[in-house]
Formats: C-alpha cells, structure tokens, sequence
C-alpha cells in the first residue's frame, strides 16, 4: 500500500511573517503539492509568554492571499495539551525520562560540561541518579542512549548526530512551563498523519531528538527535508522583525505577493521563466508543483534581495 504524501507548515505566532517563513511555506507546500498530497496548517503557540496578539491571524490571513491554502482546519498546539500529558506519562512509566534540578545558568558555568554545541552544552547527566537533596525539581529530561542517529535528509542528504556528545538528556518539560517543542512536534505531526516535514535548516540538528522520542512512543517516523536559510547581508539568520512580508506591516500583496513568491521560488532552485514575471501567486505556484524538482534545491543558507 502506498501511502499518499501529507506535509504541514507549523509557523510560530511570535511575530510577523517574513522571508525566511515564505519560503520555508513555498518550500513544504510544492513537496507535498506536487506529490498529489494535502498540505496542513498547525499554529505552533505553545509558548504561551512569546506569543503576540493577532500574529496568527496575520499569518494565515497572509498565506491565504498568496495563493497558500491549506486542507481541512489548523490545528493548535495551545489546545493539545491532553495529548502532551498522555505522551509524558507513557514516557514516564518506560523510566526514560526524570526530574533535572539544574538551571540553565549552573549548566552554562559548568567546567565539567563538554564543549557547547550548536543548542549550548551538552548536559553532562548531573541529575541522572537523582535530584541532589535540597534542591527542586525544574524540568524533565530524556535518558539519551549512545546509539548514533542516522537519517538521509531530503535536501541536506545523510544526517548524523551522537546525541550524548551534542545534547545530552534533553529536556521535554519544564516543571512549571510548557512541554518543550521536541515533544510536542512529534506527537503532533503523528496524530495528524504527517509523513513529510519539510523546514527550515535550523531545524536539522533537532531531528535526532525528535526521531529517538518517535522511536520511544512508538510513532512513525516521517521523512525529512531541511530547506537552506534566508539570511540577512550579514549571513546571519534572519529575525522575526526582518523581511516581514505579512499584512501587519501593511505589506501591500496585491501588489508584490507575486513578487514574493517568484523570489522564494527562485530561492528554491526554481527558475522562474520571464513570461511568468507578471503572473499571479497561484499561477506561479501552479508552475512550481508542475515542475518542482527538489534536486534543483541549494544546500546553501544565502542573502535573498527583493
């Protein structure tokens, strides 16, 4: 049985859209499009204190008039907590995970901690025989095994990462918080039968956390493509207030949607042909599911100018 391709984009409500999320939109819409699969929407808001009034609203809003429809409803993750705790508590009665009392700043000073790595140091299992006595509980970690794990990216090509040496046991809740992204975009994309991500590239050293979790609750694991960044002229990641392209900086995209979705088209390895400078948002995406080769895909974050 083959099954049909189901991708989603999942933008945070934190700010407005801008460049960098239009393509990485443009990027998982032509995926699954041009497969013949459904392309969902889900409002990654779970962290409910970076939120910003009317940002997701903005975000929608702003997809619909370029030409990005989506199927069925959006699902929100503010409203899935259920489905979190039952995740927890499975995790929880397999003595995977336990309660860490350290803070982020005892960690940074830590002389024992091993180099940092991209997400800061690795944790070096300070709380892995227990809590010192005195001392709270202030999240929760994963056990991290010391098997590699090894997937072949859809963009990117073969990803490999030693947790241990990267990360570490990894928090997934906060005593007090909110369940971490790791477990929460996992059980998400599993029960809404996501079988395609397709992201930013700032994403790629999160996916070994997230397939060894697959790999604890038993849920599939779906294929992965990682998607180049659009930088500033800096070669820096872009910010939440740079290049927004949305309706709250009262973008006018009746005007340059088109251009926006040409330029992340070309972006994307996909060169535009100069008939279509003058077409619509939907007749340009219509030309890139036709024609869409991820081949063509650059594995180079860059400048993008407008």
């Amino acid at each position: 049985m083959i099954l049909s391709t189901v991708g989603r984009f999942a933008p945070s409500p934190t700010g407005p859209l801008h460049l960098g999320s239009l393509v990485a939109a443009v990027g998982s819409w032509l995926f699954a499009r041009s497969q013949g699969g459904r392309w969902l929407m889900r409002m990654d808001d779970l962290d409910r204190p970076r939120m910003v009034a009317g940002m997701a609203d903005d975000i929608l809003r702003t997809l619909e008039l370029l030409g990005l429809e989506w199927d069925g409803p959006v699902v929100w993750q503010s409203q899935r907590t259920e489905a979190y705790e039952a995740a927890f508590r499975k995790l929880r009665s397999q003595g995977v995970i336990y309660p860490c009392g350290c803070s982020r700043a005892e960690l940074a000073r830590s002389s024992s901690a091993p180099h940092p790595g991209e997400d800061g140091p690795a944790y070096p299992g300070s709380c892995r025989d227990g809590v010192a006595e005195g001392r709270g509980e202030r999240s929760f970690r994963v056990r991290v095994g010391a098997e590699e794990i090894v997937f072949r990216d859809g963009v990117m090509g073969e990803y490999r990462q030693n947790l241990p040496a990267f990360c570490g046991d990894f928090v997934i809740r906060r005593k007090d918080g909110p369940f971490a992204y790791q477990l929460a975009v996992v059980v998400d994309d599993a029960a809404m039968g996501v079988n395609q991500v397709v992201r930013g590239a700032d994403l790629l050293s999160s996916t070994p956390r997230q397939i060894l979790l697959q790999r604890l609750l038993g849920l599939p694991t779906p294929g992965y493509a990682h998607l180049p960044l659009v930088t500033g002229p800096d070669h820096a990641k872009l910010s939440k207030r740079d290049n927004a392209v949305s309706l709250a900086r009262n973008l006018d995209l009746a005007t340059h949607g088109s251009r926006l979705i040409a330029a992340s088209l070309e972006f994307l390895g996909q060169s535009v042909p100069a008939e279509l400078v003058a077409a619509s948002c939907r007749e340009l995406l219509e030309w890139g599911r036709v024609r869409f080769d991820p081949e063509l895909i650059p594995c180079q974050s860059r400048h993008l100018t407008l």
